[in-house]
């Protein structure tokens, strides 16, 4: 059963104009001078307890395996230090962090790589769903 929401398409059209602009500007970043340690990067504190309490679970090598992946999404990055490392790194690192999307450099290689064909899908629904509105 489809639940009637109290307010029409109009006033929540009209109230997002309000609070969002559908400009989007890609922010620019300076690299500090300072190499950030590895350990800066990321935090898998969240991770590894799901994973520690996987492993010490009677379930099956599979189902521990499917878990274990699905638990290392947990992993919190920090992208401020990450895109600091990155100014600092060598070629062949600075390629894996490119390939793994850690950083956008080249808008290219972002498209090749997948990233920017879901912006490109996330936009087509957008209009989809409001193109009668206009």
């Amino acid at each position: 059963m489809k639940q009637q929401n109290m307010f029409s398409k109009k006033e929540v059209s009209e109230d997002k104009e309000e609070k969002y602009s559908l400009k989007i500007e890609a922010p620019i970043y300076e690299p500090k001078n300072k190499k950030p340690f590895i350990l800066e990067l990321y935090d898998k504190s969240k991770s590894s307890i799901l994973i520690n309490q996987i492993n010490g679970s009677n379930i099956s090598s599979e189902e521990k395996e499917f878990l274990i992946e699905a638990a290392k999404r947990h992993t919190v990055f920090n992208y401020e230090k990450i895109a600091d490392y990155y100014a600092h790194a060598s070629k062949e690192v600075q390629e894996f962090m490119e390939q793994s999307a850690l950083v956008i450099i080249d808008f290219e290689k972002a498209i090749q790589g997948g990233y920017v064909r879901l912006c490109e899908n996330i936009k087509q629904q957008y209009l989809e769903e409001y193109q009668d509105e206009e």
